[in-house]
């Protein structure tokens, strides 16, 4: 985790939310209640060492009013709230600056690892009337694009390249490390943390 937001930027993790936690105000945060369902996702931004306490810097969604100014630090290390359990990145491929499109394959569509129900839609191409009306304000419901269910063929790691660890020694990177501040300049977006906190059950969103 340390290495991948270090070398390429914040990356996603579930953790299991509690009232505690929607009590934060500040501080390096320690669930004691050993919550395990995971229920909430968040982004880890950062890291760092705090009177020799290890912390994950966490941007989460519940506005600028909660926590530290939307952050919170949650204790590293012990798995708290299950947030080394459950965390997902991914490394872009630049097709943008040549305006390179993908057209999906029969070989990616047939792949074993898709969900096979029709719940998310059907795949967007320029082949079909379908990307007409793909992400399309007036766009039928039943096109939902390219979002999947969580499943167990889905948390296979894809290596295209070699991966953060492979390439960085752990013993070389900083104590301290967090987005907000990468030589004077913050990477973290601030309407990420603009909205009001509004509570749905058993997660906040």
């Amino acid at each position: 985790m340390m290495q991948e937001i270090y070398q390429r930027g914040p990356i996603a993790c579930g953790i299991a939310a509690t009232p505690e936690l929607h009590n934060y105000q500040g501080g390096i945060f320690e669930d004691k209640t050993n919550a395990t369902d995971i229920n909430h996702d968040i982004s880890v931004v950062g890291y760092g060492v705090d009177n020799g306490i290890k912390y994950w810097v966490v941007r989460n969604s519940w506005g600028t009013s909660w926590g530290e100014s939307g952050f919170v630090r949650v204790v590293r290390g012990v798995n708290n709230m299950m947030i080394e359990t459950d965390c997902a990145w991914a490394t872009p491929v630049d097709t943008w600056t040549k305006g390179e499109k993908h057209i999906t394959t029969a070989d990616e569509k047939n792949d074993p690892r898709n969900d096979k129900d029709d719940t998310n839609g059907p795949y967007p191409e320029n082949s079909t009337p379908v990307s007409k009306s793909f992400l399309h304000k007036n766009a039928p419901v039943h096109h939902l694009g390219c979002s999947v269910k969580k499943n167990d063929l889905l948390l296979k790691e894809v290596k295209s390249g070699p991966m953060a660890w492979d390439v960085v020694d752990q013993k070389s990177l900083p104590a301290n490390f967090d987005w907000r501040n990468v030589n004077g300049t913050s990477y973290a977006s601030w309407t990420f943390n603009q909205h009001i906190p509004i509570y749905c059950g058993s997660c906040w969103a």
